[in-house]
C-alpha cells in the first residue's frame, strides 16, 4: 500500500502567509514612494505627514480658546480638536483619490502592483499622519489640564479604525469615478467642505432637532463621531451610537469599490 503523505494543507498556508508578505513589501514600497513625493526629503521632510494637519487643526482649536463650556460640558478645544484632526483623515483620502491613477499610472506596469495597494497605502499615509496629530495635540492640552485623558480608549480606538475604513472604502469609490471621467472629479473637492458641517465633527447629535437628528443618524459620519466622542470625553453619551450599522456601511461601500476599481483596470491600456 502507498503512503500518501497530506501535506498540502501546510503548503498551501505557507503559500498563503508569502503572498501575504510579498502584499506588505509592496505596500510598504508605496509609502515610501508617497512619502518622498509628497514631501521629499528637504528641510524636516517626512514630519510634514503630521505637522501638516497638526498645524490645521492647532488653528482650529484656538479659535475655541476662551469660550465657555457647551452643551454636555465638554471643553470646546478637545472638542473641536477631535473633531477637526479626524474629519481631515476623511477628507484627505478622499478628496486625494481624485487623480490618484493618472499620477500613479507607471506603477501599473508592475504586475504585483495593483490599484488597491496604491490607494491603501495612500489611505495609511493619510490616517497614520492625522492620528499622530491628533494624539500629540490631545496629549498637549491634557498636560495644560484644559483635557483629560480618554475615557473609554477601545471605543475610542474602534472608532478611528470606522472612521479610517469608512474613508478608505469612499476613496476607493472616487479613485474609480474621477478616472476619465472629469465632471465627476470637480465635484469631489466642494462635497467634502459640504459634508464638514453635516459630518458631527463640530457638534453632537443631541443638539440637533428633530426631525434633523433622525436624517442624520442615517449617515454614518455623525454616528462615526458620537463613537469617538463617547470614547474620549466622560461626559459623552453612547445614545446614538450604532456600530453595527457603521460596519454594514463599510463593507457595503468597500466592495462597492473593489468591483469599481476591477471594472476601472480592465479599461486602462498600458503602452
Amino acid at each position: 500500500m502507498t503512503m500518501i503523505s497530506d501535506n498540502s494543507g501546510s503548503t498551501g498556508d505557507r503559500g498563503f502567509w508569502r503572498g501575504l508578505q510579498v502584499q506588505g513589501d509592496v505596500i510598504g514600497a508605496l509609502l515610501m514612494r508617497e512619502l518622498h513625493t509628497r514631501y521629499g526629503r528637504e528641510n524636516i521632510g517626512y514630519l510634514w505627514v503630521f505637522l501638516e494637519p497638526l498645524s490645521l487643526a492647532s488653528a482650529v482649536a484656538l479659535l475655541h480658546v476662551g469660550h465657555g463650556l457647551p452643551h454636555g460640558g465638554i471643553h470646546p478645544v478637545p472638542f473641536a480638536i477631535l473633531g477637526y484632526t479626524l474629519f481631515i483623515m476623511f477628507r484627505g483620502m478622499v478628496s486625494r483619490a481624485d487623480g490618484a491613477l493618472e499620477s500613479n499610472m507607471p506603477l501599473l506596469y508592475h504586475r504585483r502592483v495593483t490599484i488597491f495597494d496604491m490607494m491603501l497605502a495612500r489611505g495609511l499615509l493619510e490616517g497614520v499622519g492625522t492620528t499622530m496629530s491628533f494624539i500629540v495635540l490631545m496629549g498637549f492640552v491634557t498636560a495644560l489640564g484644559i483635557a483629560e485623558p480618554p475615557a473609554r480608549p477601545l471605543e475610542l480606538f474602534v472608532g478611528i479604525g470606522l472612521m479610517f475604513w469608512f474613508s478608505f472604502s469612499v476613496s476607493l469609490l472616487i479613485c474609480a469615478w474621477t478616472h476619465d471621467n472629469k465632471l465627476v472629479a470637480r465635484f469631489v473637492h466642494p462635497i467634502t467642505y459640504i459634508l464638514m458641517p453635516l459630518s458631527g465633527a463640530f457638534y453632537q447629535l443631541s443638539w440637533i432637532p428633530q426631525p434633523y437628528k433622525s436624517w442624520l443618524t442615517w449617515f454614518p459620519l455623525p454616528t462615526i463621531f458620537e463613537l469617538l466622542r463617547y470614547g474620549q470625553f466622560y461626559a459623552a453619551k453612547d445614545t446614538y451610537i450604532d456600530i453595527p450599522y457603521v460596519i454594514g456601511w463599510c463593507l457595503l461601500l468597500t466592495y462597492a469599490g473593489l468591483v469599481s476599481i476591477r471594472v476601472t483596470r480592465r479599461r486602462i491600456h498600458l503602452h
